[in-house]
């Protein structure tokens, strides 16, 4: 008896040769490696959660993950040749809270559009920041400072790892919230900044909770409040901004998004495959050991977080007159 054909095969059969070998190739991908591409330097978060994250997916699937750091710009350089890259399916980039949520504020001259020119798969970690100070800087909790700050406008320094920076926006979104003014003392990098705070140079500043931990845990600083909606777990007895000032939330994060027009068949699959690593308690344990805390969300949610951090640090931008191009 002779076989009857399927009614997939019957469907493809029906589609004009183009769409026959595009149906083809999505179904088969990845067919050869995948360029994962990192705009920093290696040896920072995203790298190295990013790394793991790599790894972990070269196992899966049958392609490799090749992780290519394209540093430069306040990570413009990358990204931008991200979205530039072929939307096949076989460039995926990292997004995060800098290249993509506070660049499109404070970089005239971006040359990529961060709403237009991606599709974003899903958030892989969020990092809080921690509001820091000297031992000897008299608040000790956030309405103190917030008091202090209210009565010697401006009389407050704090420092950053320099304009435009998470630890620089955030701080700003507080004098915002908080209705507070204090001066902003950029420096090249957190590092510089936090051996000025340990000498007592200055006496606060806006760190991330990974490097901020060993000094906290030494005595040389102490700690305010960390700046997610809520507690963060590796510091439970700080308390988060949001309990003082209702709805304030900043934080560093890192993504996975791909060139505009990307098959969605694709997106799917690396949405599907990356949220069931971040689930996984055994990788999830892994991503908090390296100081990020799991983010998984469907497409349109990280369509729409992404969207909502450009709308919130376009607002900070905008009042506190930040711009790194004049």
């Amino acid at each position: 008896m002779p076989l009857r054909p399927s009614r997939r095969a019957l469907m493809c059969a029906a589609l004009p040769l183009p769409l026959m070998r595009q149906a083809a190739a999505q179904e088969a991908w990845p067919v050869k490696p995948v360029r994962f591409l990192l705009p920093f330097p290696p040896g920072q978060a995203t790298d190295t959660i990013g790394r793991v994250l790599a790894e972990e997916l070269s196992r899966q699937w049958p392609q490799r993950v090749v992780v290519e750091n394209r540093a430069g710009g306040a990570g413009v350089v990358g990204t931008e040749a991200g979205a530039r890259a072929a939307p096949d399916g076989y460039t995926i980039v990292a997004s995060t809270s800098g290249t993509i949520g506070i660049n499109p504020s404070i970089i005239r001259s971006l040359p990529y559009d961060a709403e237009r020119d991606f599709t974003y798969i899903t958030t892989i970690f969020t990092v809080p920041l921690i509001i820091v100070a000297h031992p000897s800087f008299a608040p000790n909790d956030l309405p103190a400072l917030i008091g202090v700050a209210k009565a010697d406008p401006a009389g407050i320094n704090y420092g950053s790892g320099g304009p435009g920076t998470s630890q620089h926006m955030s701080a700003e979104l507080f004098c915002s919230r908080a209705g507070v003014k204090m001066t902003h003392v950029p420096y090249r990098g957190s590092g510089p900044a936090m051996t000025d705070l340990i000498a007592g140079n200055i006496p606060l500043m806006f760190d991330s909770v990974a490097s901020a931990l060993p000094h906290l845990r030494a005595g040389r600083i102490k700690a305010l409040g960390v700046t997610s909606s809520i507690r963060a777990q590796q510091l439970p007895e700080v308390p988060a901004v949001a309990e003082t000032i209702r709805g304030y939330e900043a934080i560093g994060w890192a993504g996975l998004c791909v060139p505009a027009g990307t098959p969605a068949a694709v997106v799917a699959r690396v949405n599907a495959d990356v949220t069931a690593l971040l689930r996984n308690p055994d990788f999830a344990a892994r991503v908090v050991q390296l100081g990020g805390n799991p983010a998984p969300q469907t497409v349109q949610e990280a369509d729409s977080f992404v969207r909502a951090e450009i709308a919130k640090w376009r607002e900070v931008a905008r009042n506190a007159d930040v711009r790194l191009d004049g």
